[in-house]
């Protein structure tokens, strides 16, 4: 079996292709030639990786013609919330057109991949305190450029599958970290700066944004888990939330990172980590896609919160 990974490099991805080639997975990754390698360095030796760029159709179409994947794990995106407000045309030009692209070249060249989109629990944005946990039925209420773009994909999926009958599942994550992630995310910044504070690299301040915001975490090995099941046994054509049905403030999580640490900080708020509009919270209802596929997070968050802080010790 062969399975393409758009954005192998990437945290998320890099993860995606540990679990698939330990499954004894043919993996194939597409790369760009800035795409950074350090995320699977350790892994390159197994992996086939094909330079394209995911908004150019013809080479999307060369790609998956020359590969003919069973299955696609399609993660590449620009996914970083704050950037979408500096640049939302090309947020969104840029995770639409890789999807369509992608549907596109599938559908003319008659394959019969079996597809996943990593869709966000940011389509749901404006939550009222009634509609917590989150089911798939919710409103879709998206509060940022970055959330319309997963919003657009959503229902392509959707439009797809109806249309053209591809097998499109769609999943929409909630806040998944863990080693690797980003330094811009919130979790992995805490963790960098704690790291560096830690090693005298920087005075001992954190600077932070809304600590009062709500978020349901998982971590990224138990999401590509799920990723793999919502293949193996999601319905096409549907879509399953993908959480741990638990929510932590983020000043309750920088304070759980803070208790693995013996230094002492000082809490800055900076204005300039603050968003025009934030979703207040997400907490995910993820009994359809459990009923359905058995998925349940196994990792503790505490865990997760100790394995990133040990991953930035590491590189600082």
């Amino acid at each position: 079996m062969k399975a393409l990974i758009t954005g192998i490099t990437g945290f998320v991805g890099s993860h995606m292709a540990e679990y698939l080639l330990k499954n004894n997975i043919e993996v194939y990754g597409t790369i760009r030639h800035r795409s950074r390698m350090n995320h699977i360095s350790h892994l390159v030796d197994d992996l086939n990786l094909v330079e394209c760029e995911l908004r150019d159709p013809f080479s999307v179409e060369s790609v998956i013609g020359h590969v003919k994947p069973d299955l696609i794990f399609h993660l590449a995106a620009q996914s970083f919330v704050p950037t979408s407000w500096n640049s939302p045309m090309d947020t969104i030009h840029n995770n639409v057109a890789g999807q369509l692209n992608i549907f596109e070249a599938v559908r003319r060249l008659g394959l019969d991949s079996k597809i996943q989109i990593a869709c966000s629990s940011e389509e749901y944005g404006h939550v009222e305190p009634y509609e917590v946990p989150i089911k798939e039925t919710n409103p879709l209420r998206p509060l940022s450029p970055y959330a319309i773009s997963k919003v657009t994909q959503d229902y392509l999926g959707y439009q797809y599958y109806k249309s053209y009958g591809l097998h499109v599942v769609r999943t929409r994550t909630f806040n998944h970290t863990g080693p690797r992630r980003g330094e811009n995310f919130v979790t992995s910044n805490f963790s960098k700066q704690i790291a560096e504070i830690e090693k005298g690299i920087k005075p001992p301040v954190i600077h932070v944004g809304n600590l009062q915001a709500k978020r349901d975490f998982t971590d990224v090995r138990d999401i590509v888990r799920g990723y793999w099941l919502a293949l193996e046994k999601g319905d096409p054509g549907d879509d399953y939330n993908i959480a741990s049905n638990t929510c932590w403030t983020i000043e309750e999580m920088l304070n759980l990172l803070l208790s693995y640490s013996k230094v002492e900080v000082q809490v800055q708020e900076d204005p300039a980590r603050l968003r025009p509009s934030d979703v207040e919270i997400l907490l995910g209802d993820y009994s359809k896609f459990h009923q359905k596929t058995g998925w349940k997070p196994e990792i503790p968050f505490e865990q997760t919160m100790l394995d990133l802080l040990n991953y930035w010790r590491d590189r600082v």
